[in-house]
């Protein structure tokens, strides 16, 4: 097992890229609703880093990304405040179990206390009892809320 202490969470940069896609598509294999594409998640994800209301954290350990999330601030009505949408927590699937994604998540609840985030909100897909056990163990709850999705060009005129 490697030392937890070894490993360095920080803000992602361009040359990370590579290593982000290859989490990505180790995230779209154990979700249903997406298929990877690196063209598509190449382009989301040089958004996300380019964007000032979002952050890209990775984890990483001796010169390699090992780990990813990130985050977007979107603003709640019904807070009154900004909301956190976490989005892609993934860890390479050697390095589970050993903090890493705990950490990176608490990384990212300090950038969103600097942007006076009021609540933290997440999709998991609802088979993934790995990931499920792991947000349960850090206090997340299940809301009675429910995803919907619509893609553009599938709007009905009336």
């Amino acid at each position: 097992m490697k030392n937890r202490a070894s490993v360095r969470i920080r803000r992602a940069k361009p040359s990370d890229l590579k290593s982000l896609l290859d989490l990505l598509h180790l995230l779209c294999s154990i979700e249903e609703d997406f298929v990877f594409d690196a063209k598509k998640q190449c382009r989301g994800l040089e958004m996300l880093l380019d964007h000032e209301s979002s952050v890209v954290l990775v984890a990483e350990s001796e010169n390699r990304v090992v780990g990813m999330c990130s985050g977007q601030l979107v603003i709640s009505s019904a807070e009154g405040g900004y909301s956190l949408l976490v989005e892609d927590v993934v860890v390479d699937t050697d390095r589970r179990g050993q903090g890493i994604g705990r950490d990176m998540l608490d990384k990212l609840h300090q950038w969103a206390e600097g942007h006076k985030v009021v609540r933290f909100q997440l999709l998991a897909d609802r088979s993934n009892d790995e990931g499920l056990a792991f947000y349960r163990q850090l206090d997340w709850q299940r809301t009675n809320l429910i995803c919907l999705r619509k893609k553009k060009g599938n709007y009905s005129q009336r």
